[in-house]
């Protein structure tokens, strides 16, 4: 039997750790955190995080040979392969601030695995960190006088919140990062057997520590490129009427660009995007590549102006002033399928709303809670409602700002009956057959689309100039 640790019991820690269990049953896995409270609701009916799935994997393996536990020491002690998940935020201090990589935690832990370990180990880098960590992680750990050796590998994760567990029980691919020396192709090969048990040998990709490490920011990159170069778009679609919609079509049937993550919306966001981008700029800046850094820190920058753009159209739209009028945003969460608000384009909106003197109400399925937390003490100046009608009702504007599947199925006639009129439908996802709002009485303002309005501009209405959406 193999004793698998993972040290960190969040949003990566937890499923991946469950997925590994469930597919291992040979394999002891244990998953520690400092957090009581949130070991304890791995162990409950109530996970700490929402993700599709993820029950039934719990539940399938714990007790079995998946266990939670606060016994950070004693688990690292028997351990043979550590993954090592603990949170490496932006830093918000120092050199680097705003950018660089806070590697606090992760050192902390470092050192931690160090103290209390009397055999060799397998430390696996789960978390995202800057490229060349894996060389200070060895320092640490093999500067040591135990005579203890320790091979470090780099495992990035690629799941995407809302899918995670699909993600882990189908991947693209399994990417793993080592030394290439006899010792650290031993390790490399020790992860190999472990994902070997549920994914094809084709699709698992071995790398040098480097090359692993570079790309998931590498990755991430790319993926939040795509997002913000389709809302660039966007903005000119609603100059010139063209629409994004079709327009992303068009390009995505060219087999060198592909239609995947081309849909226009108020932004992205969650844990990973922004924060590994801006990672990505302070590392180029630090190797004086100024012009690389520019051009990915205007992704980032591209995705504030699409979030400060919607709040800029919803109070223009509404003759200029918000004061007072109540505004319902539905969907919290920064995507479908999941609690995590972290950078959710939401909270922006909702602080730039706010700004505004807008009287709010936030509603979601699953993520209100973290979004009060979220919002801190500007919480006491919103409504949360969980029921999306209650949240309309009275209201004079609702924005769709998360793609619940869910709102698809609302009872549109029902919300536009119990607003102030003139009533106003804000589309940050480009759900809905706006057509059909328009009709029913809405003005609508989808992303990258003209607006369809029942106002009257030189003797004529918007219903005409604007029949192309």
């Amino acid at each position: 039997m193999t004793n698998i640790l993972c040290i960190g019991a969040g949003y990566v820690g937890g499923p991946t750790m469950a997925v590994i269990a469930k597919n291992c049953p040979e394999h002891r896995v244990v998953v520690v955190d400092i957090n009581e409270a949130r070991i304890a609701a791995w162990q409950s009916d109530e996970l700490p995080i929402y993700e599709p799935g993820l029950d039934e994997v719990v539940k399938s393996a714990l007790g079995r040979n998946l266990f939670f536990s606060t016994e950070v020491d004693r688990h690292i002690a028997e351990a043979d392969i550590i993954f090592v998940s603990v949170n490496t935020p932006t830093k918000s201090f120092g050199q680097g601030a705003g950018r660089a990589a806070d590697l606090q935690y992760w050192e902390k832990t470092a050192r931690q695995i160090l103290q209390n370990s009397c055999t060799p180990k397998v430390v696996v880098e789960k978390s995202t960190l800057p490229v060349r960590t894996a060389e200070a992680m060895e320092n640490i750990l093999n500067s040591n006088d135990k005579g203890l050796f320790f091979d470090i590998l780099s495992n990035p994760e690629f799941l995407a919140e809302g899918s995670a567990i699909q993600d882990m029980t189908n991947p693209d691919r399994i990417l793993i990062g080592g030394r290439e020396t006899p010792s650290g192709q031993k390790a490399v090969q020790a992860l190999v057997d472990i994902y070997a048990h549920w994914v094809s040998c084709e699709r698992i990709i071995t790398t040098n520590l480097w090359s692993s490490e570079l790309s998931k920011l590498a990755a991430n990159a790319f993926l939040a490129q795509r997002v913000s170069s389709i809302n660039a778009i966007s903005a000119l679609c609603e100059r010139t009427g063209a629409n994004v919609n079709e327009v992303a079509h068009a390009i995505g049937r060219d087999s060198r660009i592909g239609s995947r993550f081309l849909r226009a919306s108020v932004g992205f966001g969650g844990s990973c995007f922004k924060k590994d981008i801006l990672n990505l700029v302070y590392l180029c800046e630090y190797y004086g590549l100024k012009e690389v850094a520019a051009y990915w820190e205007q992704v980032v920058s591209m995705n504030e102006y699409q979030e400060a753009r919607f709040v800029s159209n919803i109070v223009s739209s509404m003759f200029n002033t918000v004061a007072g009028k109540r505004i319902a945003l539905l969907g919290t969460a920064f995507k479908a399928h999941t609690s995590d608000v972290r950078e959710s384009p939401a909270l922006a909106v909702a602080q730039g709303l706010l700004e505004e003197r807008a009287s709010l109400v936030l509603s979601d399925p699953k993520a209100l809670e973290n979004t009060r937390l979220a919002l801190g003490a500007a919480a006491n100046q919103v409504v949360f409602e969980p029921d999306p009608y209650r949240a309309a009702q009275g209201a004079h504007a609702i924005a769709f700002l998360t793609d619940w599947p869910e709102y698809t199925h609302l009872d549109f006639a029902r919300i536009y009956n119990g607003m102030s009129r003139p009533a106003f439908l804000f589309d940050g996802r480009n759900m809905f057959d706006h057509k059909s709002l328009f009709a029913l009485g809405f003005n609508v303002y989808p992303i990258g689309k003209p607006p369809m309005t029942h106002f009257a501009t030189n003797g004529l209405t918007l219903e005409v100039a604007s029949s192309v959406a």
